[in-house]
């Protein structure tokens, strides 16, 4: 089923409010007016309905990224476009439904932050909504740099999102490294697996483990994660498991100069 498919099916029993509401209304051509009732957590969306809101709310917000100096060049667009084609690998029609959202969202009222909080309440998924972060950071460091205005948003956005600030270092060092070349620091892996330095072996082994469950493409694809974006959700899954296996390497490296 295509994504409009999706949207449309889901509309039928599932309408709701906010900028998310309207963005989906404008998308699948329906009118989302004033007086709907708000779906106020995820055990309301269905399957469809949680991939619906994703799709919307990841183009639209990336339509606000792009707007955030305020306005949106052709760069800028042409940027967002390579990154559909070749990031993402979508096909014909579903690159035409993300551009329609993203050309839809460049004009309405609301901010990426609205989007943002509507999607923490919506979806309560940890993981769902780590990879539309995760997909901001791809697309603010597409062309290998990160501008003032998107690094601002980068930082900001976490707290809408419901995620721990620790998230900006992480995903920082990991896009960063891609593009110097640099090491990532034993404390940013701990950014990734959410806990500190001080956290026991038990409990850092804890952490991993609920972090890859988060991430198992299964487990992520039945909360509503189109297939076409498992790509960036098994990525966070490898930077959670290199995190772990290098916090354990170096424990042991500790251990063992400190018993010579």
């Amino acid at each position: 089923m295509s994504w409009l498919g999706a949207g449309i099916g889901a509309g039928i029993g599932m309408v709701f409010g906010g900028p998310i509401g309207a963005a989906l209304g404008a998308w699948i051509g329906s009118s989302f007016g004033s007086g709907l009732r708000n779906v106020g957590n995820a055990a309301k969306l269905n399957r469809d309905g949680a991939q619906a809101v994703f799709i919307v709310t990841l183009f639209s917000m990336l339509a606000k990224m792009a707007k955030a100096d305020g306005q949106v060049s052709k760069a800028e667009v042409d940027l967002i476009d390579d990154f559909i084609r070749n990031n993402l690998r979508l096909g014909a029609e579903e690159r035409a439904e993300a551009i329609r959202i993203f050309q839809n969202a460049k004009s309405d009222s609301y901010s990426i932050y609205d989007y943002a909080q509507q999607y923490r309440q919506l979806v309560r998924n940890q993981a769902m909504r780590e990879v539309v972060y995760r997909l901001l950071f791809a697309v603010a460091h597409a062309d290998g740099q990160l501008h003032r205005a998107e690094e601002e948003i980068l930082r900001k956005i976490p707290s809408y999102l419901g995620l721990h600030e620790s998230i900006f270092a992480a995903m920082a060092a990991e896009f960063g490294q891609r593009n110097s070349g640099s090491a990532i620091s034993l404390e940013q892996h701990y950014a990734v697996l959410g806990c500190s330095p001080d956290v026991t072996d038990r409990e850092l082994k804890l952490a991993y483990r609920r972090k890859a469950a988060e991430f198992h493409p299964d487990k992520i694809a039945s909360k509503g994660l189109p297939e076409e974006f498992l790509r960036h959700a098994e990525d966070q899954m490898k930077s959670v498991t290199v995190a772990y296996e290098t916090i354990v390497a170096a424990r042991k490296r500790s251990a063992t100069s400190e018993t010579a």
